[in-house]
């Protein structure tokens, strides 16, 4: 907590708080413990880190094409707020995928459910082998 007097000489008191999602969890502390314990995610399913993400699944998911090859998707971008609900400094969650995937099947996916990650995602990227994890803001 600080405080400072502003120009007309009353204190104004600040006190520093987590962001933290309408559930109550701090997104970035939460996500965060997830990339720092990523060697028991790498080489294993996605549907093995869904399990353990109980307390905040992702809510969309958006396609990343490989830079060098527009046709193939080598990472998917996961994000754990509402799509319709913008977050100043949102977390994000970027998986990068052990073997390649077509974008037409990953982008048709997609938009069909209108990037939300719904159950028809989560059976598709479940099988999916982890290469690695980076969580930012």
């Amino acid at each position: 907590m600080t405080a400072h007097s502003n120009a007309q000489k009353k204190t104004v008191v600040k006190t520093s708080k987590l962001i933290k999602d309408r559930k109550g969890i701090d997104t970035l502390g939460y996500l965060k413990s997830f990339e720092a314990n990523k060697k028991e995610y790498i080489g294993k399913s996605f549907s093995y880190l869904l399990s353990k993400m109980e307390k905040m699944p992702p809510q969309t998911i958006w396609s990343i094409p490989n830079s060098m090859d527009s046709t193939i998707v080598t990472k998917s971008l996961f994000r754990f707020s509402d799509i319709n609900y913008p977050v100043m400094n949102e977390t994000k969650m970027l998986i990068t995928w052990e073997t390649e995937m077509p974008y037409k099947t990953v982008s048709f996916n997609n938009q069909r459910n209108k990037f939300y990650f719904s159950d028809s995602e989560r059976r598709f990227y479940g099988t999916r082998i982890i290469k690695n994890i980076l969580v930012y803001r």
